[in-house]
């Protein structure tokens, strides 16, 4: 008997396979960083083929780690970036160019004409989602109308668009030779494509953006009893494995942080920065710039939904300090170099890149570093850019209050930065509240696993996944509340002057 079950995580800077056992154990890992390609100001890319490439390559490593075989696996799981955009051929499986990536913002000036010709309320009532260049919609639409032959090929049935889930989905399963095209709920609600309450994509927004019916792929459960397919053969998993589960990286992370209940929030820190509040089985429309969304939909059993903030560009800061200005050597030295000074020395950095996701989304934003004066160093702006992450938070998490009325008793929290204890410190004196770190902090792996194996009968409920989780460490604030509430207003001063710095 299968033992076993893995997950596939195709995230924004790399792509890992994770092997959990009965108990959610971490049993093996392989992975592999992807490269960012920057063709020009605004613009993120991937080539799909070398996340096709680095999926095959990262299951092979983790299952020779664990000296396993794929018939050791019950089940797999997907998640994925979201939002990020391929388009590729049903008959070659060469994908048209590359992938547009969620952070791109090149779609700005078409998602201001949405907004100014009236369509944001059509858009966030169907959606949940503002107007907003962060998804899929407007990135398909530019790439039929930009790249040569796809709208064609899209109007005669041979192109087809799917998210990083879809294209790997469909890779797994034969490509050309019998892939299966095919999301979930998840993904799907990300795309201001589907209308969150018939969970199907939806007539008036494909009109709205000019997309043909027939490149999207059918839309399934999150968890599935029945698999979408079966691995391939002659694929990288060398025998024929089920895959029942895939979901956004973000809901995956809500799943394995066990977040089941209305009411629970998790905070995911990795490229950017999720904080995603379970609301049930209904679907609770924001006033304070936060997203509807579908946290996850199990086999047989209606969807839930959440509210979700979502930040662009909160651990690609580090990055950012490391690649960009090389004054760090690895994101890891972060923690040292800002913990060598006491505070920030009175500077702010708002990482604004692609604009400012919530609760402002504002696509006119761009990145500022405020305050400075000869006296600051490298250190402060290493610690400026861990409190920015902080922030951020706060502003999320006062949105989530004033629309759902729950005030947090404590915030879960998983992903890479998490490993980073000075800014976990920092976060809890900047909310006021503890932070709690599970065990296995990689839950968005966790979580596409646990949906796979929910699915395939391997655990019997979300009840003993709760069994499952563990407290690794927590943090308890302790600033003074004169501290705290003058270092957020300096912030919120911080973030205006961010503003109106592009036309779009």
């Amino acid at each position: 008997m299968a033992d076993f079950v893995g997950a596939i995580d195709a995230g924004t800077t790399s792509t890992r396979f994770m092997i959990f056992d009965h108990s959610g154990a971490e049993v093996a890992r392989h992975q592999l960083e992807h490269t960012q390609i920057l063709p020009r100001a605004g613009w993120v890319e991937h080539d799909p083929v070398q996340l096709w490439d680095r999926t095959g390559a990262v299951i092979a490593g983790a299952l020779a780690a664990a000296g396993l075989h794929a018939s050791d696996l019950v089940a797999i799981g997907v998640t994925n970036q979201r939002e990020t955009t391929v388009v590729w051929d049903r008959r070659t499986g060469r994908p048209y160019g590359n992938a547009i990536v969620w952070q791109d913002t090149r779609t700005d000036q078409l998602v201001a004409r949405l907004a100014a010709d009236g369509h944001g309320e059509l858009i966030k009532t169907k959606a949940g989602l503002p107007p907003a260049t962060y998804f899929s919609a407007g990135k398909l639409a530019w790439i039929l109308a930009h790249v040569d032959g796809v709208r064609a090929a899209a109007d005669r049935g041979d192109a087809l668009f799917g998210t990083v889930d879809s294209w790997l989905l469909w890779n797994l399963t034969g490509g050309p030779d019998g892939g299966v095209h095919v999301t979930d709920v998840t993904n799907a609600s990300r795309t201001m494509l589907m209308d969150l309450a018939s969970l199907a994509w939806d007539p008036q927004l494909l009109e709205l953006f000019d997309v043909p019916p027939q490149m999207l792929p059918a839309i399934r459960e999150s968890s599935a009893a029945t698999p979408y397919g079966m691995t391939a053969r002659t694929g990288p998993v060398g025998a024929e494995v089920p895959l029942n589960a895939a979901l956004g990286d973000q809901q995956a992370a809500t799943v394995g942080q066990v977040c089941f209940s209305q009411g629970e929030a998790k905070n995911t820190y990795g490229t950017g920065n999720f904080l995603l509040l379970n609301t049930g089985e209904q679907i609770v429309s924001s006033a304070h710039g936060l997203l509807t969304t579908v946290a996850y939909q199990f086999a047989g059993a209606p969807a839930v939904y959440a509210l979700e903030g979502s930040i662009a560009v909160t651990g690609a800061a580090v990055h950012w300090l490391r690649d960009q200005l090389g004054i760090i050597a690895a994101a890891t030295d972060s923690e040292a170099l800002a913990a060598s000074v006491e505070d920030s020395g009175g500077i702010y950095f708002v990482p604004a890149f692609s604009g400012l996701f919530a609760p402002y989304w504002r696509a006119d934003a761009r990145g500022a570093i405020v305050g400075l004066s000869r006296f600051n160093t490298g250190a402060h702006l290493a610690r400026a850019t861990l409190e920015a992450i902080c922030y951020q938070t706060r502003d999320v998490v006062e949105a989530m209050t004033a629309d759902s009325g729950v005030v947090l008793d404590v915030l879960k929290v998983d992903g890479g930065v998490t490993a980073n204890e000075l800014c976990m410190q920092l976060q809890a004196d900047i909310l006021g509240v503890p932070v709690s770190r599970p065990v296995v902090a990689e839950t968005t792996a966790l979580g596409a696993a646990y949906a796979a194996g929910l699915g395939a009968g391997f655990w019997a409920s979300t009840d003993e996944l709760r069994t499952h989780w563990r407290e690794d460490r927590r943090w308890t604030p302790s600033w003074p509340e004169h501290r705290r509430n003058d270092g957020y207003a300096g912030w919120r001063k911080a973030i205006e002057r961010t503003l109106d710095w592009v036309e779009v």
